[in-house]
């Protein structure tokens, strides 16, 4: 199927030399961009858009989630606690989660990422109730229905409260079966092609909740099959503390001891950086989630991105739903902007940094960057359009690309992942909203209570 988008008011490209086209046209043929720019095709096409009044962006891409953790939003008894305390007791209630449980969650949490612009996901699943590893199944089958272009991760944790970490013995498994069972996800999915739909990566969960052996094997297993690597790091001092005196080492050196500051990883968080940190991940070629809501809900800290951006590859990322309680990532994108301005002034980071950070920075990150992330030709048709014409947008179009870094622009009205249109006239195509809310509350309420 040939795709014209025509005459769309501005388009922000985000390649390389962060090419901004007003009045432009982009061509999609079946899955790829065939054209961008200035002059309209002289071609027969099978479907022709409408671009007048509309911002066109690359789909955004989120670096760091815990789908299942939307069926756990905000929850009285741990909504002012800080990281330690609030797992401990939220490990109780994530024993229980199913299959069932997971596909479901992960259906809605890719929808409400959908709806804010998210194209492209990774997943952090790393819990594994009562061994039950055909959760990690049940979610791949959720989001292969939603058409989200995906790459998870196989989450692990092999650390229980009987040998010195967080999570309850019911939730963890061995290092060998974490392996065996790592190494058949690879081969059952993992696809490395360009324009891969479905990559896998390796994600033991955190220092404190796996054995410093599954860290080393899992390395070891990601150079095997040239999968990334991917845990939580310096997120809270208290993870700090554990590292000093579990390792002798803070995270970061921890990480480089054991052989994880290398091109292939990418580690969520990142707060409690020293500068001697930043210049080990930088000769590392680490990448970051970047987690501004959660860092915030949390109390974590402010980690130290205007000092990073020119030394490292940033993406952003929602985090689990139930350490920030939405999946909005326009939000997410503004969050990053006001708060490194808090830290660090007005003038050390702009809306186009950010809107970078969501787009070509975090395909870098997922080391995906060659087929999505910016538009141009020859990538992938990952597209998201905004329609200019709403009250809550008026007196504000001076600057077209910044809209839904400083307008309240609330959700996407046209959404293509991989040339499939997932979203037209701010509605999902194919989706029922109303049938997987309804099954996603009462979930919530079953495990909840």
């Amino acid at each position: 199927m040939k795709i014209l988008f025509d005459d769309v008011t501005m388009i922000g490209t985000m390649n390389k030399d962060g090419y901004e086209i007003g009045n432009g046209y982009v061509v999609v043929e079946d899955n790829i961009i065939r054209y961008v720019g200035k002059n309209k095709p002289d071609s027969n096409f099978d479907r022709v858009i409408d671009g007048k009044g509309k911002l066109m962006l690359p789909g955004f891409v989120n670096t760091h989630h815990h789908f299942y953790q939307s069926l756990f939003r905000n929850i009285k008894e741990v909504n002012d606690l800080k990281l330690f305390d609030w797992l401990t007791y939220l490990y109780e209630k994530w024993k229980y989660i199913d299959e069932e449980a997971v596909y479901i969650s992960t259906i809605v949490a890719i929808m409400e990422m959908m709806k804010t612009g998210v194209t492209t996901t990774t997943d952090h699943l790393y819990l594994v109730p009562n061994g039950n590893t055909k959760i990690f199944d049940a979610q791949i089958e959720g989001a292969k229905l939603t058409g989200i272009r995906f790459h998870p991760t196989r989450g692990s944790m092999s650390l229980s409260k009987k040998d010195g970490g967080l999570p309850p013995d019911s939730v963890v498994q061995n290092d060998d079966e974490i392996l065996k069972h790592t190494e058949d996800m690879i081969e059952k999915y993992h696809n490395p092609e360009k324009y891969s739909m479905l990559r896998i990566a390796i994600a033991p969960c955190s220092p404190f909740s796996v054995t410093k052996n599954i860290m080393i094997r899992s390395l070891k297993l990601s150079k095997k099959y040239n999968v990334l690597l991917h845990t939580h790091l310096a997120e809270t001092v208290d993870e700090e503390i554990f590292c000093l005196e579990k390792f002798n080492l803070r995270p970061v050196d921890y990480m480089e001891s054991i052989g994880w500051i290398n091109p292939n990883v990418w580690f969520a968080h990142m707060v409690h950086l020293s500068d001697e940190d930043i210049e080990k991940l930088k000769r590392g070629d680490i990448g970051m989630a970047h987690c501004p809501t959660s860092n915030m809900k949390l109390g974590s800290g402010i980690a130290r991105v205007v000092e990073l951006k020119d030394k490292i590859r940033i993406g952003l990322a929602v985090d689990g739903s139930s350490s920030n309680d939405t999946g909005n990532f326009i939000q997410e994108i503004r969050n990053a902007l006001l708060l490194q301005r808090v830290k660090y002034g007005s003038d050390k980071i702009t809306a186009r940094d950010v809107l970078k950070f969501a787009t070509i920075g975090g395909a870098k990150v997922l080391r995906m960057d060659d087929y999505i992330g910016s538009i141009e030709e020859g990538k992938a048709a990952d597209l998201i359009m905004f329609d200019l014409d709403k009250i809550e947008l008026s007196g504000g179009l001076n600057d077209l690309i910044t809209v839904p870094v400083f307008l309240d622009v609330k959700k996407v009205d046209f959404s293509m992942i991989n040339g499939e249109i997932i979203i037209e006239k701010g509605e999902f195509v194919k989706l029922d909203e109303t049938e997987f809310t309804r099954k996603q509350n009462k979930i919530s309420k079953r495990l909840i209570c």
